[in-house]
C-alpha cells in the first residue's frame, strides 16, 4: 500500500502501469507461446490487465509492479479454460429424415383438453358449495401450484396424511366423474 496517500487503489494503477510499461512485452511474448495467435495472445493480455484492475489484491504485488509469474500463470489458465470450454460445446447438425410423414396437430384432442379441464374446474367450483369443500381447496392448492403436498400441509397447519387424503379424494372422485381425454388410445 501506498504510504503517502494511503490508496490501495491508486496504488493498483501505478503498479498496473508499471507492469504495462515494463513487461508488455513480455507478457505479449508469454502469450503467443500459449496461443499461437498474436490476437487471442492481445486479448488475454487485456484480460489480465482488467482482472488485476478489478482484484486490486495487495498480495500480488512484486517489486514495484504485479508478480510477473502469476501473471504468466494467469494467461496459460485462462487461455485453457477458453478452450476446454469452447471444446465441450458440440453443435449437432440436425437432419431430417424424409422417409417419415409428417404427424398433423391434432386440434381436436387439444379441444378434448381443454373441454376437460374446464370440466374440472366447474367441478372443483361445485365442491366449494359442498361437504367436500375443505378438500376441494386442499386439491387446488396443491394441484394449482408447484408446492409438494409436505409445503401445502406446512402452509396451512394441517397433517400431511390429511392433505394426502383430501387430494386423493378428489382424484377419485374426478376420476369417476369426468371422462379423460389421455385414456383413448391413439390411433
Amino acid at each position: 500500500m501506498n504510504e503517502v496517500t494511503g490508496s490501495l487503489s491508486r496504488e493498483c494503477e501505478r503498479r498496473l502501469t508499471n507492469l504495462y510499461t515494463e513487461h508488455h512485452k513480455w507478457l505479449l511474448q508469454a502469450a503467443y507461446k500459449v496461443t499461437k495467435n498474436k490476437l487471442e495472445s492481445e486479448d488475454l493480455c487485456s484480460e489480465l490487465y482488467e482482472w488485476l484492475h478489478k482484484k486490486k489484491n495487495p498480495k500480488l504485488f512484486w517489486g514495484d509492479s504485479y508478480n510477473i509469474m502469476y501473471c504468466s500463470k494467469y494467461l496459460k489458465c485462462r487461455y485453457l479454460n477458453k478452450t476446454k470450454k469452447l471444446n465441450r460445446t458440440t453443435y449437432v447438425e440436425t437432419i431430417f429424415d424424409t422417409n417419415e410423414e409428417d404427424i398433423e396437430y391434432d386440434t381436436e384432442k387439444d379441444l378434448l383438453i381443454q373441454i376437460a379441464f374446464d370440466n374440472v374446474m366447474g367441478e372443483l367450483k361445485r365442491l366449494e358449495s359442498t361437504k367436500m369443500w375443505a378438500s376441494s381447496k386442499i386439491f387446488q392448492l396443491y394441484f394449482f401450484s408447484d408446492k409438494t403436498l409436505d409445503k401445502v400441509a406446512a402452509d396451512i397447519k394441517i397433517s400431511k396424511s390429511t392433505t394426502y387424503l383430501a387430494v386423493k379424494k378428489i382424484k377419485e372422485h374426478l376420476n369417476q366423474l369426468l371422462d379423460s381425454p389421455f385414456n383413448d388410445k391413439q390411433k
